[in-house]
Formats: structure tokens, C-alpha cells, sequence
């Protein structure tokens, strides 16, 4: 028998120790939620096709030595997993699934709804296997519906459930938003959902399927743009880096670029004029109520000039310094500032992993802070397959003549 090693299949010190994920998908949103709970201390089992695994690992940046090279992508999105090889598309892949199914408490896919069913190891076929299974399944447009068969990206989430529609500049026409939203909401909901499940399963012994869709997931992005149209009728565009109506709720020109400022309630407004030498302002009755300067043409002729003025001549770091404490103002930074901030460093945001020869990889951490279960970010991504021998060993109890039988067929 393949004899397990004991640091990967025992349990963690986290939130989730003892909880058994499979992973079964590919890119980002399945894979993200899959992380998360790995990061918070689930096992976690990313199980890939050997013929074609999950493409993402051919997305840069790359960490290379020599001729070896590995995705900055997705290590970053597949840290803390152990790795499988397995063929779905055979029975004794099949059947290798199901027996891990048997022991799992969660299985995640991103697949095209129907693929699973397909292949002969949907929902329904693993759920009476095993009863308490919380299977969350990542889509396009969900599960139900017209439109669950149809082929989804990011951007398909992001034009189906109106956000595109939204974001950009008044006359311009739609921007798209500059991350992949689409798949993160859904990572986000996704998770949600699956440890909502899990909490059930756990009480009642029974589990459930998690549909979650990321053109769903887009639209409970769009803050208030549905109320404003079921109330008045009011369809959402592009508004630039305004804010539909709070005011002042935006971006600033200084003296080394563009600070973020929102002292739109009357508390803010009063101590803003106090700090930028203009206390007069806070009881000029044409301002002097937030519902006043929430007004557009007020705000564009009597605030927006007025706080300008106070940002005119002074330095990203001098605003912060003086009144980033008091009010809500921020300088814009890009990543590169973001990441070598102190502040980032505090936060444990930025965590290290180290690939060898390959060298360390440094990628966001986890922003689920625990007191008593700490999340573990810092950890290495899985090559392929690489944990074939332990998990079907270790977990299955298979002997190492049977795996080498697997492996020789390309099942594994």
C-alpha cells in the first residue's frame, strides 16, 4: 500500500479542519471558492484530467528556472491543494471519483451544466451515493432556465447582468470593469452558499446542490441600479467615477495625482471645512445639508470647486497624513504601491510561497481574518497530478499494484 504522508491528510489546525473538498474545476471562479477553503483549512483535492488539465496553468506570469516554468496565476488560485489525475471519462475513473465522493463533504465544479450528468456522475448519482454531499456547482447563467446550456465567460456575466452597461463614462459608451467580476462574485456566492450547506449537512445529514451562476452573481453587484429602475424607472449608465447620487463621493486632482474623497455626510462636511481652513462653508446655507449638495448643480458650482481648491498644491502622502485619520480621504494607488505599502505588510496581504529553484512567490493573501482558526494563504500550488499516489493510497487505501495499473491505463 502507498503509504500516506501524514503532514498532507492530516487534519489542520484551521476553521474547516476535516472538511474533504474535491475540486473538479478549472480557471478561477471554482478554483478561487475551492482556495478559500483551503486557505481557511479545509483538505482540498484538485482533481484534473491527465490528458488536459486545467488550462490555467499556462497563464502568466510564470516563475521559470531553466526549462522549468510555473503560472504565478495559478499558484495564487490552487495554493494549499493536494493534486489528482484522474480521467473522468473512463469507468474506472468514474468509479475512482465515486469512491472519493463516498468520504468528501464538498464537491466544487465550474462546468457547463449537463457536463457532469454526461459524463455519469451528476448531482443526483452523487448525492445517493453519498447523502450529505454539498456539491456546488459555478455556471455561466445557473443551473435552471433558458439559458443554463450556454457557454460563459467573465465578460458574458458582466454584459448579461447589466454591470458593463453601468460602468464607463457619460458618453462614451461601456467600459468593462478592469477585473474579472464575473467570476469573482460568483467565488464570492459560491462560498457563501457552500458553507451555508455545510452547516446544514453538518446538522441534519443531509446535503444539497449550490447553484450559483455568475450572471446572478453580477447583478447583486449592481448596488442600487435595480431599485432605481423598479421605482423609477431609472435604467443605469455610465456615471464615470461618480457616484449615482452621494456627493461628494469621488476622485480629486492634487499635486502628485488623485485622492478619493467622501465627506458627503453633514458630520464629514463640517470637520473637512474645518481641516482645509474654510469653516465659513459648513453653515453656508446653500451647502450646509448633505440632501443640498447632493443636489447636481449645486454640487458642480458651489462643493466641487470649493474642495479643489482645498486639494490644490498638496501631495498624495500630505493629504493622507493630515487628514486620512478624520475624514474619508485616500490616495490613488496602483498595485506596485499597493503591494509595498506598509500597510498591506500589516495586514499579512501579501504572503509568500516558496517554489525551490523556482524561487518565491509572492501573491495576495487572505482576507478572512480569524482569531482562534487562522487562514494558512502561504502555501505552494499543486503540480499536476502530484498527489496521485498519496490521496489514492493514503485516502483509498488502494495498493501501490493498482495505482501502477491506473497509471498505465491513463486513468490517473
Amino acid at each position: 500500500m502507498t503509504a500516506p504522508d501524514p503532514d498532507l491528510l492530516a487534519p489542520t489546525a484551521g476553521a474547516l479542519a476535516g472538511v474533504l473538498v474535491l475540486d473538479l474545476s478549472r480557471v478561477l471562479a471554482g478554483p478561487y471558492a475551492a482556495q478559500t477553503l483551503a486557505d481557511l483549512g479545509a483538505t482540498v483535492i484538485k482533481i484534473e484530467n491527465p490528458a488536459d488539465p486545467d488550462v490555467a496553468r499556462s497563464f502568466p506570469p510564470y516563475l521559470r528556472a531553466g526549462d522549468e516554468e510555473f503560472s504565478g496565476y495559478y499558484g495564487q488560485y490552487n495554493r494549499g491543494k493536494l493534486g489528482l489525475a484522474l480521467d473522468l471519462a473512463s469507468e474506472e475513473g468514474k468509479q475512482v471519483l465515486k469512491e472519493l465522493v463516498a468520504k468528501a463533504d464538498v464537491l466544487v465544479e465550474n462546468f457547463r451544466p449537463g457536463t457532469m450528468q454526461k459524463l455519469g456522475v451528476g448531482y443526483e448519482v452523487l448525492a445517493a451515493i453519498n447523502p450529505r454531499l454539498v456539491y456546488a456547482a459555478i455556471s455561466g447563467f445557473g443551473q435552471t432556465g433558458s439559458r443554463s446550456r450556454r457557454p460563459a465567460f467573465d465578460s458574458t456575466a458582466q454584459a448579461a447582468g447589466g454591470l458593463w452597461s453601468m460602468n464607463g463614462y457619460a458618453g462614451q459608451g461601456p467600459v468593462r470593469v478592469g477585473v474579472t467580476i464575473g467570476d469573482l462574485s460568483a467565488t464570492l456566492f459560491g462560498v457563501i452558499g457552500t458553507l451555508a450547506a455545510l452547516r446544514h449537512a453538518e446538522r441534519t445529514g443531509q446535503g444539497q446542490l449550490v447553484d450559483v451562476a455568475q450572471t446572478d452573481s453580477v447583478l447583486a453587484m449592481t448596488e442600487t441600479a435595480v431599485v432605481d429602475y423598479t421605482v423609477e424607472g431609472k435604467v443605469a449608465a455610465p456615471a464615470g467615477n461618480e457616484h449615482a447620487w452621494v456627493r461628494p463621493y469621488e476622485l480629486f486632482p492634487c499635486a502628485d495625482g488623485q485622492v478619493f474623497f467622501a465627506g458627503y455626510t453633514d458630520k464629514l462636511w463640517r470637520a473637512s471645512c474645518e481641516l482645509f481652513g474654510t469653516p465659513e462653508a459648513a453653515t453656508d446655507p446653500e451647502i450646509d445639508t448633505m440632501r443640498k449638495r447632493f443636489d447636481k448643480q449645486v454640487y458642480e458650482r458651489r462643493v466641487k470647486p470649493l474642495i479643489i481648491s482645498w486639494f490644490a498644491g498638496r501631495t498624495r502622502a500630505d493629504l493622507e497624513e493630515s487628514a486620512g485619520d478624520v475624514i474619508p480621504l485616500t490616495a490613488v494607488k496602483d498595485v506596485g504601491e499597493v503591494v509595498d505599502f506598509p500597510g498591506t505588510a500589516e495586514r499579512e496581504m501579501v504572503v509568500e510561497a516558496d517554489y525551490g529553484e523556482l524561487g518565491a512567490l509572492r501573491m495576495f493573501g487572505q482576507p478572512i481574518k480569524l482569531t482562534a482558526t487562522p487562514a494558512d494563504p502561504a502555501r505552494v500550488a499543486n503540480r499536476m497530478g502530484e498527489h496521485t499516489d498519496v490521496v489514492l493510497g493514503g485516502l483509498l487505501g488502494y495498493e501501490r499494484e493498482r495505482i501502477d495499473g491506473l497509471r498505465a491505463r491513463g486513468v490517473v
